[in-house]
Protein backbone atom coordinates (compact mmCIF):
# COMPACT_ATOMS: atom_id res chain seq x y z
CA UNK A 1 0.00 0.00 0.00
CA UNK A 2 2.82 2.40 0.86
CA UNK A 3 4.57 1.81 -2.45
CA UNK A 4 1.27 2.25 -4.30
CA UNK A 5 0.71 5.60 -2.57
CA UNK A 6 4.21 6.80 -3.43
CA UNK A 7 3.81 5.71 -7.06
CA UNK A 8 0.46 7.52 -7.28
CA UNK A 9 2.05 10.67 -5.90
CA UNK A 10 4.80 10.55 -8.48
CA UNK A 11 2.31 10.15 -11.33
CA UNK A 12 0.19 13.01 -10.00
CA UNK A 13 3.11 15.41 -9.75
CA UNK A 14 4.64 14.45 -13.07
CA UNK A 15 1.29 14.95 -14.80
CA UNK A 16 1.07 18.38 -13.21
CA UNK A 17 4.40 19.39 -14.71
CA UNK A 18 2.85 19.46 -18.16
CA UNK A 19 -0.14 21.61 -17.22
CA UNK A 20 -0.75 25.33 -17.34
CA UNK A 21 0.35 25.57 -13.71
CA UNK A 22 3.86 26.27 -14.96
CA UNK A 23 2.83 29.74 -16.07
CA UNK A 24 2.55 30.67 -12.41
CA UNK A 25 6.31 30.56 -11.98
CA UNK A 26 7.50 33.80 -13.64
CA UNK A 27 10.31 34.07 -11.09
CA UNK A 28 11.76 30.65 -11.87
CA UNK A 29 15.38 31.80 -12.40
CA UNK A 30 15.44 33.46 -8.96
CA UNK A 31 13.50 30.62 -7.37
CA UNK A 32 15.96 28.04 -8.67
CA UNK A 33 18.88 29.93 -7.14
CA UNK A 34 17.12 30.11 -3.79
CA UNK A 35 16.21 26.43 -4.08
CA UNK A 36 19.87 25.57 -4.67
CA UNK A 37 20.84 27.64 -1.62
CA UNK A 38 18.18 25.94 0.51
CA UNK A 39 19.38 22.54 -0.66
CA UNK A 40 22.93 23.33 0.48
CA UNK A 41 21.68 24.49 3.89
CA UNK A 42 19.43 21.44 4.17
CA UNK A 43 22.20 18.97 3.41
CA UNK A 44 24.75 20.73 5.60
CA UNK A 45 22.61 21.49 8.63
CA UNK A 46 19.00 20.35 8.66
CA UNK A 47 19.35 16.75 7.51
CA UNK A 48 22.19 15.96 9.96
CA UNK A 49 20.15 17.58 12.74
CA UNK A 50 17.10 15.50 11.83
CA UNK A 51 19.10 12.28 11.61
CA UNK A 52 20.55 12.98 15.06
CA UNK A 53 17.10 13.83 16.42
CA UNK A 54 15.61 10.62 15.04
CA UNK A 55 18.51 8.56 16.39
CA UNK A 56 18.21 9.95 19.91
CA UNK A 57 14.45 10.45 20.27
CA UNK A 58 12.07 7.55 19.79
CA UNK A 59 9.21 7.82 17.31
CA UNK A 60 6.47 7.92 20.00
CA UNK A 61 8.24 10.79 21.77
CA UNK A 62 8.71 12.61 18.45
CA UNK A 63 4.96 12.28 17.99
CA UNK A 64 4.38 14.01 21.33
CA UNK A 65 6.69 16.86 20.27
CA UNK A 66 4.77 17.25 17.00
CA UNK A 67 1.48 17.26 18.94
CA UNK A 68 2.74 20.10 21.14
CA UNK A 69 3.73 22.33 18.22
CA UNK A 70 0.55 21.50 16.30
CA UNK A 71 -1.52 22.58 19.28
CA UNK A 72 0.54 25.70 19.95
CA UNK A 73 0.00 26.89 16.37
CA UNK A 74 -3.63 25.78 16.07
CA UNK A 75 -4.91 29.30 16.63
CA UNK A 76 -4.18 30.08 12.99
CA UNK A 77 -6.56 27.33 11.91
CA UNK A 78 -9.26 28.58 14.28
CA UNK A 79 -8.90 32.17 13.04
CA UNK A 80 -9.15 31.15 9.39
CA UNK A 81 -12.08 28.84 10.09
CA UNK A 82 -14.15 31.91 10.93
CA UNK A 83 -12.63 34.07 8.19
CA UNK A 84 -13.78 31.44 5.68
CA UNK A 85 -17.25 31.29 7.18
CA UNK A 86 -16.77 27.80 8.63
CA UNK A 87 -18.43 28.75 11.90
CA UNK A 88 -19.36 25.24 13.04
CA UNK A 89 -15.86 23.97 12.24
CA UNK A 90 -14.40 26.97 14.05
CA UNK A 91 -16.22 26.22 17.30
CA UNK A 92 -15.26 22.56 16.94
CA UNK A 93 -11.62 23.55 16.56
CA UNK A 94 -11.85 25.81 19.62
CA UNK A 95 -13.12 22.81 21.58
CA UNK A 96 -10.30 20.69 20.19
CA UNK A 97 -7.72 23.27 21.24
CA UNK A 98 -9.13 23.66 24.75
CA UNK A 99 -9.35 19.90 25.31
CA UNK A 100 -5.81 19.23 24.11
CA UNK A 101 -4.42 22.23 26.00
CA UNK A 102 -5.91 21.00 29.28
CA UNK A 103 -6.53 17.26 29.28
CA UNK A 104 -3.71 16.79 26.78
CA UNK A 105 -1.14 18.61 28.92
CA UNK A 106 -0.46 21.64 26.67
CA UNK A 107 -1.20 19.59 23.57
CA UNK A 108 1.46 16.94 24.15
CA UNK A 109 -1.23 14.29 23.98
CA UNK A 110 -3.91 14.46 21.31
CA UNK A 111 -6.93 13.40 23.32
CA UNK A 112 -9.41 15.44 21.26
CA UNK A 113 -9.25 13.29 18.11
CA UNK A 114 -10.51 10.10 19.84
CA UNK A 115 -13.29 12.25 21.30
CA UNK A 116 -14.49 13.10 17.79
CA UNK A 117 -12.89 16.51 17.28
CA UNK A 118 -11.26 16.25 13.87
CA UNK A 119 -8.00 18.07 13.19
CA UNK A 120 -8.10 20.69 10.42
CA UNK A 121 -5.49 22.76 8.65
CA UNK A 122 -6.50 26.26 7.57
CA UNK A 123 -4.37 29.32 6.88
CA UNK A 124 -4.64 32.80 5.42
CA UNK A 125 -3.52 31.62 1.98
CA UNK A 126 -6.53 29.29 1.84
CA UNK A 127 -8.76 32.08 3.14
CA UNK A 128 -7.64 34.46 0.40
CA UNK A 129 -8.37 31.75 -2.17
CA UNK A 130 -11.86 31.32 -0.72
CA UNK A 131 -12.32 35.08 -0.91
CA UNK A 132 -11.59 34.94 -4.63
CA UNK A 133 -7.89 35.73 -4.88
CA UNK A 134 -6.64 33.68 -7.82
CA UNK A 135 -3.41 31.76 -8.24
CA UNK A 136 -0.33 33.90 -7.91
CA UNK A 137 3.36 33.54 -8.60
CA UNK A 138 5.21 30.67 -6.99
CA UNK A 139 7.94 31.82 -4.59
CA UNK A 140 10.70 30.00 -2.78
CA UNK A 141 11.96 31.74 0.32
CA UNK A 142 15.46 31.31 1.77
CA UNK A 143 15.38 28.76 4.62
CA UNK A 144 11.54 28.58 4.52
CA UNK A 145 11.09 26.87 1.16
CA UNK A 146 8.05 26.77 -1.18
CA UNK A 147 5.40 29.45 -1.01
CA UNK A 148 3.44 31.87 -3.20
CA UNK A 149 2.49 35.53 -3.31
CA UNK A 150 -1.05 34.69 -2.21
CA UNK A 151 0.13 32.65 0.73
CA UNK A 152 2.84 35.07 1.92
CA UNK A 153 0.55 37.16 4.24
CA UNK A 154 0.01 34.00 6.26
CA UNK A 155 3.41 34.62 7.83
CA UNK A 156 1.75 37.44 9.78
CA UNK A 157 -1.30 35.55 11.05
CA UNK A 158 0.68 32.35 11.69
CA UNK A 159 3.15 34.26 13.85
CA UNK A 160 0.47 36.31 15.62
CA UNK A 161 -1.45 33.15 16.60
CA UNK A 162 1.61 31.06 17.54
CA UNK A 163 1.59 30.58 21.31
CA UNK A 164 5.27 29.63 21.36
CA UNK A 165 6.12 33.00 19.76
CA UNK A 166 4.35 34.97 22.49
CA UNK A 167 5.38 32.64 25.30
CA UNK A 168 9.07 32.70 24.51
CA UNK A 169 9.12 36.32 23.34
CA UNK A 170 9.17 37.36 26.98
CA UNK A 171 11.58 34.66 28.14
CA UNK A 172 15.33 34.40 27.90
CA UNK A 173 17.20 33.44 24.71
CA UNK A 174 18.32 30.30 26.53
CA UNK A 175 14.72 29.11 26.26
CA UNK A 176 13.63 30.75 23.02
CA UNK A 177 16.47 29.55 20.80
CA UNK A 178 16.34 25.82 21.66
CA UNK A 179 12.55 25.71 21.33
CA UNK A 180 12.66 27.51 17.98
CA UNK A 181 15.33 25.13 16.73
CA UNK A 182 13.30 22.15 17.92
CA UNK A 183 10.24 23.51 16.13
CA UNK A 184 11.99 23.61 12.76
CA UNK A 185 13.78 20.30 13.29
CA UNK A 186 10.41 18.69 14.02
CA UNK A 187 8.93 20.28 10.91
CA UNK A 188 11.82 19.05 8.76
CA UNK A 189 11.62 15.56 10.26
CA UNK A 190 7.99 15.25 9.18
CA UNK A 191 8.96 16.06 5.60
CA UNK A 192 11.91 13.65 5.49
CA UNK A 193 10.06 10.80 3.76
CA UNK A 194 8.65 13.10 1.09
CA UNK A 195 12.04 14.70 0.40
CA UNK A 196 13.69 11.28 0.17
CA UNK A 197 11.08 10.27 -2.39
CA UNK A 198 11.79 13.41 -4.40
CA UNK A 199 15.54 12.75 -4.34
CA UNK A 200 14.99 9.19 -5.55
CA UNK A 201 12.60 9.76 -8.45
CA UNK A 202 12.78 13.39 -9.57
CA UNK A 203 14.86 14.26 -12.62
CA UNK A 204 14.31 17.93 -11.74
CA UNK A 205 13.91 18.25 -7.93
CA UNK A 206 12.95 21.93 -8.19
CA UNK A 207 10.08 21.24 -10.60
CA UNK A 208 8.97 18.22 -8.59
CA UNK A 209 8.85 20.27 -5.38
CA UNK A 210 7.02 23.14 -7.05
CA UNK A 211 4.30 20.96 -8.56
CA UNK A 212 3.92 18.84 -5.43
CA UNK A 213 3.49 22.01 -3.37
CA UNK A 214 0.89 23.36 -5.79
CA UNK A 215 -1.04 20.08 -5.85
CA UNK A 216 -1.05 20.01 -2.05
CA UNK A 217 -2.27 23.61 -1.83
CA UNK A 218 -5.13 22.86 -4.23
CA UNK A 219 -6.07 19.88 -2.08
CA UNK A 220 -6.11 22.04 1.08
CA UNK A 221 -8.01 24.96 -0.48
CA UNK A 222 -10.82 22.68 -1.63
CA UNK A 223 -10.83 20.61 1.58
CA UNK A 224 -9.68 17.48 -0.19
CA UNK A 225 -12.03 17.79 -3.16
CA UNK A 226 -10.30 19.90 -5.82
CA UNK A 227 -12.27 20.42 -9.04
CA UNK A 228 -11.38 18.23 -11.96
CA UNK A 229 -9.54 20.00 -14.81
CA UNK A 230 -11.92 21.07 -17.54
CA UNK A 231 -11.32 19.24 -20.81
CA UNK A 232 -12.03 21.29 -23.92
CA UNK A 233 -13.11 19.96 -27.30
CA UNK A 234 -9.68 20.83 -28.62
CA UNK A 235 -8.05 18.67 -25.96
CA UNK A 236 -10.20 15.65 -26.83
CA UNK A 237 -9.91 15.92 -30.59
CA UNK A 238 -7.75 13.41 -32.40
CA UNK A 239 -4.50 14.88 -33.69
CA UNK A 240 -4.60 12.50 -36.67
CA UNK A 241 -6.85 13.26 -39.59
CA UNK A 242 -8.45 10.48 -41.61
CA UNK A 243 -6.63 11.65 -44.73
CA UNK A 244 -3.29 10.95 -43.01
CA UNK A 245 -3.98 7.23 -43.36
CA UNK A 246 -4.89 7.35 -47.05
CA UNK A 247 -2.83 5.82 -49.79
Amino acid sequence: MKKLWMFSLVLLVLSGCATAQNEYDPLEPMNRKIDAFNDVVDRAAMKPAVHGYQAVVSKPVRGLVSNFFDNATYGNTILNDFLQGKVRQGFGDISRFVINSTLGFAGIADVATPMGFEKHDEDLGQTLAVWGVGKTAYLEYPFLGPNSVRNTPDFVTATATDLTFWLFLITTPQVTIPVTVMKYVDKRARAMEASNLRDEVALDPYMFTREAWRQHREYEIYDGNPPKPQVTQEDTSDDWEEDDFGD
